[in-house]
């Protein structure tokens, strides 16, 4: 897949109040960033997309999926979209999922382009980078994208990331930054390190030292408002400074953790993915085993800091989980296969399998 060519008729002179849409603007993540652009001065004219109109003062609400192709009609006199309109639930249909993930970042990239817009600020995750042994820490934001392309969310960005890759054309006066959170917690959280929050136990992998690094839903926020106004450039990191401990984590949890060899942890998830208990492959087990620590070095050079460190955002997760904190549910007697699987099972498996019994009673 080549450059998309910029077509002369969307050029057109820059104006001098900056106009900015967010897509999946009616959601937690969007609503959140509008409200943030608001409050800035001089603020910029607002413009939310989404197939929901929520309420929030002095914003231009165009009701419009970014999956549709007449997508370029509502970015019209836009300069900077900020795409937010993502579905970061691991255990969502994988195909409903990659429809709006890829295919909606697909059209929104060249709807963008054909309306003239200059700048597209898109919203992954810093998993991209791929958890591995000799990862330097903190990764630095030109690093290497080397996690593994599978059926995950991750795969899903990486797929984003390679389409913002072919769309971005500096010279051509349109171009894509990307924002990579490490675990967003707070109103909105992803990836594996949170969910294993609800489990009874916290699972630890033997002679793998965790690096619990979160991002703050806040700070993720003012990330995405300083590169929508310009104020720095990607592709950016954004997280809590440095990491917890897997202690720390069972301290401020009060939480124990399961010690299991990562051999064990692989086969097992492996099973349970294949029987469509757990919705993420196994190589999500990765990024608890090996380190992806980010530094946000653009941000904090541009005069950026976290209002959260690791502990007090997973205080505030913690708060907000409430007395889901290690009680998603327990396993049952029944099943060989999951009753072979021992603790590990328990710890791993618990929230999916909660989860599928949940929906059976709602079915049956």
């Amino acid at each position: 897949m080549g450059r998309m060519a910029r077509p002369p008729s969307a050029v057109r002179p820059r104006r001098s109040r900056l106009t900015i849409a967010v897509t999946g603007a009616a959601g937690p993540l969007g609503g959140r960033l509008l409200t943030r652009l608001a409050a800035e001065k001089p603020r910029p004219q607002l413009v939310g997309l989404d197939t929901d109109v929520a309420r929030v003062a002095g914003v231009d609400w165009r009701r419009c999926d970014v999956r549709d192709p007449t997508l370029r009609r509502c970015l019209e006199g836009v300069d900077v979209v900020v795409q937010l309109a993502i579905d970061r639930r691991a255990d969502a249909a994988l195909d409903e999922r990659r429809t709006v993930n890829v295919k909606g970042t697909d059209n929104l990239l060249r709807a963008a382009r054909a309306a003239g817009c200059r700048r597209v600020v898109l919203l992954t995750s810093a998993m991209v980078y791929g958890a591995l042994p000799d990862n330097a820490v903190p990764l630095v934001e030109d690093s290497p994208l080397r996690a593994e392309a599978d059926e995950s969310l991750v795969g899903d960005w990486l797929e984003m990331e390679r389409l913002a890759q072919l769309a971005d054309d500096d010279a051509g006066g349109f171009e894509v930054v990307v924002v990579r959170p490490a675990s967003l917690v707070g109103e909105v959280s992803d990836s594996m390190l949170p969910r294993l929050l609800e489990a009874p136990r916290l699972l630890a992998i033997r002679d793998a030292p965790a690096h619990w690094q979160l991002c703050h839903v806040d700070d993720a926020v003012e990330a995405l408002a300083w590169a929508a106004l310009g104020k720095v450039d990607g592709p950016l990191t954004v997280g809590c400074h440095g990491w917890l401990t897997q202690a720390e984590v069972e301290r401020l949890s009060g939480l124990r953790s399961l010690v299991v060899p990562k051999a064990v942890a692989i086969s097992t998830a492996e099973r349970l993915h294949r029987v469509g208990v757990l919705p993420a492959p196994a190589s999500e087990l990765h990024y608890l085993a090996h380190p992806w620590v980010v530094g946000s070095e653009r941000l904090v050079a541009a005069g950026w800091e976290p209002r959260w460190d690791n502990a007090s955002a997973l205080r505030d997760h913690l708060d907000r989980l409430g007395d889901r904190v290690g009680r998603s549910g327990t396993i049952g007697r029944k099943g060989a296969t999951r009753a072979a699987a021992g603790a590990t099972v328990a710890v791993v498996g618990t929230v999916a399998i909660a989860r599928a019994r949940a929906r059976r009673r709602r079915r049956g």
